[in-house]
């Protein structure tokens, strides 16, 4: 079972990055999810997305992230607009209770 997640990085507040999770050796689950975890404080819920492409947000990103799904290609994508300092965290990719490895985003101000 493998989760992978790409697309992090350091990008200065207001930029924008996108990330992806290709999933591989468990069928592509009905729910897929990000979470993110800052330094000292607990992993929390970000994003979510069913199959159908139905999609759930933290208040703190809506309106500036975007979760979607390519079915075909086992991979969950979250593109991140106007970022701000406080996303500042490792990002991880959720399904069937299977984590990524987490991927560092970082926000200058």
């Amino acid at each position: 079972v493998q989760l992978v997640e790409s697309g992090g990085g350091l990008v200065q507040a207001g930029g924008s990055l996108r990330l992806s999770c290709v999933v591989s050796g468990f069928t592509f689950s009905n729910y897929m999810s990000w979470f993110r975890q800052a330094p000292g404080k607990e992993r929390e819920f970000v994003a979510g997305v069913t199959w159908r492409g139905n999609t759930y947000y933290v208040d703190s990103v809506k309106g500036r992230f975007t979760i979607s799904r390519d079915n075909a290609k086992n991979t969950v994508y979250l593109q991140m607009n106007s970022l701000k300092p406080e996303d500042t965290a490792v990002y991880y990719c959720n399904g069937n209770n299977y984590w990524g490895q987490g991927t560092q985003v970082t926000v200058s101000s």
